[in-house]
């Protein structure tokens, strides 16, 4: 009995795990795992019409005249929920071109996404003084990750301002704000 009530909860996880990709199951069927995207880098042009799964940290965000918006991401690495990792590496940049209007604000410098779509081939624009090659990927479905604040108290004690009457209240209104985004 003990084995088959563990059996049932290994399958409920694996369930549930399978479940928090926040890209559809179709578009993660579909997805071609097999180039690394430094190899799409080389030659966009040579896997035009295959779906990717790309992520990482939005650089500019262009809202256009024909309403869509262009975003230029920053490509970095993505685990196994499809989440961009923390991690200094990068492949390159792209591109992604969404058909609908998307608020600059929220999708903002810093942010991170992941993207799943069709590459459409070969966008060249200035960075800095070079002409960069951006492979252009029009965008399916688009997931914007959300922000994680996290609280820490001051690494020191202040002994130039000592404790008040009602407690350790002056270091509790100091804490510092740590900004980190996952």
């Amino acid at each position: 009995m003990k084995r088959t009530n563990w059996l049932i909860f290994l399958l409920f996880l694996f369930v549930f795990f399978i479940s928090c990709s926040p890209i559809s199951k179709n578009l993660r069927d579909l997805a071609d795992r097999s180039p690394a995207f430094e190899e799409i880098l080389k030659n966009p042009e040579a896997y035009e019409g295959k779906t990717v799964i790309w992520g990482g940290e939005i650089i500019e965000t262009l809202t256009q005249k024909d309403n869509t918006t262009l975003i230029e991401v920053l490509q970095k690495p993505l685990n196994w929920l499809k989440e961009p990792k923390e991690t200094n590496e990068s492949g390159g940049r792209f591109l992604a071109l969404v058909e609908k209007f998307l608020d600059p604000h929220f999708y903002r410098k810093g942010r991170e996404i992941t993207v799943a779509g069709k590459i459409i081939g070969v966008k060249k624009r200035p960075l800095g003084e070079l002409e960069y090659s951006y492979p252009l990927l029009l965008s399916e479905e688009i997931y914007l990750w959300r922000i994680y604040w996290y609280h820490y108290p001051p690494p020191y004690k202040d002994y130039y301002f000592p404790e008040y009457p009602w407690g350790d209240y002056a270091y509790q209104s100091e804490w510092r704000y740590a900004y980190i985004q996952r």
